[in-house]
């Protein structure tokens, strides 16, 4: 099913340098129903390299594009109020920056449900959907939210802007750049469809912070990429787009928001960060040379914790059957022998199961009537908010488990 990259899906050349192999990977947020618990499920390689010439992290392997996000994909944008609320912030800040009004056109490229363009919408201001995902698009378009079914390539934007004649006054890109097997295509359709004067706001998760917090499961098949500022300036560079401003988020673990525009004019947010990373030598191989062995003792140290409490006759759930937590579970080996179930608050994975280990998706309600001595929380990314929704919880006696950057407890007291 994987294809295998010899060159840098970026710059072309190389070599590229393994950091990390993860092994053989269920394909992330492939969700099975009880019948296909009994068929063959695909399979890929998670290993993950540098490109010295580019400093571009990147996986070995690409799962064709259709088989993680055209079959009943189950990701929806607007079930997190965490999300929703940091997005919110940023089309707010985007209208009152750009004056944005009826005469603009906002763009946005893997918009799912409609979670960000809605607030455009609201305003009056004209928007546009481009999402392949059959499940959250005609959520958008439900909510009236003009959305095509599709993946946005640079033969689409040339479509959109030489035969229908639009040009985005400004192209929103969240947490897609590092889906795309074709990088550059990508790039080039965002210039080719950007006005001469627009602005392209585009959100990655930071391989910095990946690294540094040891956000090793961020690592799944629909993430090809993980980006530094120095790989970004240059990839936006080789298509004539320029990195102007960029401001550091904590959503996901920690994510950069990027602010592209075709007239290059850097202010220091920029700059600083580009000569930060030049520094610490992030743009070498040496940076990374530790990972894999850290990421190796956060496995035992998570085990350790989970063999002890099943050894005391204890239970275990998991919170969160996100992406993520199939990178995790499968690079540990957290099956039912573990954890009895999982519990998610999207409608659209309850009553499924997960890939590969085929825990079954439960509604969070289950955590205060079912009342599981421990919850492992697979999204930890928003652990914050898993934990305030589900004080009741607590409060009866049950603890989180956050996995990273190391296992650590949370019960009442902890948080009173």
């Amino acid at each position: 099913m994987a294809t295998t990259e010899v060159t840098c899906r970026s710059c072309g050349t190389g070599p590229l340098h393994e950091i990390l192999s993860l092994g053989d990977s269920p394909l992330a947020d492939r969700l099975l129903t009880p019948e296909q618990c009994h068929e063959p499920e695909p399979t890929a390689p998670l290993d993950v390299v540098l490109c010295s010439a580019c400093s571009l992290m990147q996986l070995t392997h690409s799962v064709p594009p259709e088989e993680l996000f055209c079959r009943d994909y189950p990701y929806y944008s607007s079930v997190s109020p965490t999300l929703l609320a940091h997005f919110q912030a940023s089309a707010e800040a985007i209208i009152e920056d750009r004056r944005l009004d009826a005469n603009s056109l906002v763009v946005e490229l893997a918009s799912n449900d409609g979670y960000m363009l809605r607030h455009f919408h609201r305003a009056g201001i004209p928007v546009l959907g481009i999402d392949p995902a059959d499940g959250p698009a005609r959520a958008a378009q439900g909510a009236g939210i003009p959305t095509r079914t599709t993946f946005f390539t640079q033969g689409l934007a040339k479509s959109l802007r030489d035969e229908e004649g639009l040009r985005a006054d400004i192209i929103l890109a969240n947490n897609v750049l590092a889906h795309v097997p074709d990088l550059n295509g990508f790039v080039a359709g965002i210039r080719t469809l950007l006005k001469p004067d627009g602005q392209a706001v585009i959100e990655v998760p930071y391989a910095v912070d990946l690294v540094d917090k040891l956000e090793f499961d961020t690592i799944y098949h629909q993430h090809l990429c993980y980006f530094t500022v120095t790989a970004l300036d240059q990839l936006f560079r080789r298509h004539g787009l320029y990195l102007n401003h960029v401001d550091r988020t904590e959503i996901h673990g920690g994510s950069l928001r990027l602010f592209v525009e075709h007239t290059e004019r850097p202010d220091t947010s920029v700059t600083d960060l580009l000569r930060w990373e030049r520094t610490r030598g992030i743009t070498t191989l040496a940076y990374f040379t530790d990972f894999a062995a850290r990421t190796e003792n956060l496995r035992r140290q998570l085990m350790t914790l989970l063999d002890g409490i099943k050894a005391e006759g204890r239970r275990i759930v998991g919170y969160g059957a996100a992406a993520k937590a199939t990178t995790l579970m499968n690079f540990c080996g957290i099956d039912g022998r573990h954890l009895d179930y999982i519990v998610d608050l999207s409608p659209h994975k309850q009553g499924l199961y997960t890939g590969g280990n085929h825990l079954p998706i439960r509604k969070p309600d289950c955590l205060v009537t079912d009342r599981p001595d421990y919850t492992l929380i697979l999204a930890w990314n928003f652990a914050d908010e898993i934990i305030a929704q589900q004080r009741q919880y607590l409060d009866v006696g049950g603890q989180f488990i956050v996995p990273l950057p190391e296992p650590r407890l949370v019960n009442a007291p902890a948080i009173a």
